[in-house]
């Protein structure tokens, strides 16, 4: 498909010989060099080995507003059951909750889950098979990224990690606790999670 590009794709271009600029939608983002959501994207235009576009273009197929997308948590070979029967859900509420209470009018747009989560479990052996597991704490580490809408027409988007913990899967109530950590890396809350699976 032929198009005719922006500009300053054609002086970006020079710094990306044999590969793609894209050309973003600046009303589906927040920060030209913040989370680009893949809804933002337009389209791509290929660029030659010397650095000067081709003219060939591809559309995104899927531009438009951002969309939840929750996959690599819901189809994680893990067991989740202590996140209920709808763990995506359940990690989207708590999320918006964290945020309403910074900004009670806040409004969650959208959120992504960008990287395999990382999982923590814990338990003992069951006394009548030694060789089974009693599973009773389990924590989770997730790289987000997410839209809010605030009042005064703001929107921003924000990344970060959301991390949650639960303790006495053994016991009749058990307890839990939630962490949101923006602009961190997951590797530093995987890190952190044997700390956090213990402290309460």
């Amino acid at each position: 498909m032929q198009r005719t590009p922006p500009e300053e794709l054609i002086a970006e271009a020079a710094q990306n010989p044999g590969g793609y600029v894209y050309e973003i939608d600046g009303d589906l983002i927040s920060d030209p060099d913040g989370y680009i959501p893949p809804e933002a994207i337009r389209g791509a235009w290929e660029v030659g080995a010397d650095g000067v576009l081709t003219g060939e273009y591809a559309p995104n197929e899927k531009h438009g507003p951002p969309q939840d997308d929750f996959a690599y948590l819901t189809e994680a070979d893990h067991w989740l059951d202590w996140l209920g029967d709808d763990p995506a859900s359940a990690v989207r509420d708590s999320v918006l909750e964290v945020l309403r209470e910074q900004v009670p009018e806040a409004s969650l747009r959208w959120m992504k889950i960008v990287a395999e989560p990382r999982f923590l479990t814990a338990g003992r052996p069951t006394p009548d098979d030694p060789d089974k597991l009693l599973v009773t704490r389990a924590a989770l580490a997730v790289s987000f990224a997410l839209g809010v809408d605030s009042p005064g027409d703001r929107y921003e988007i924000l990344w970060g990690v959301f991390s949650a913990a639960v303790v006495g899967l053994d016991e009749p109530v058990g307890r839990s606790r939630i962490w949101f950590d923006l602009w961190t890396d997951l590797d530093e809350v995987e890190e952190q999670l044997p700390d956090r699976i213990t402290s309460f």
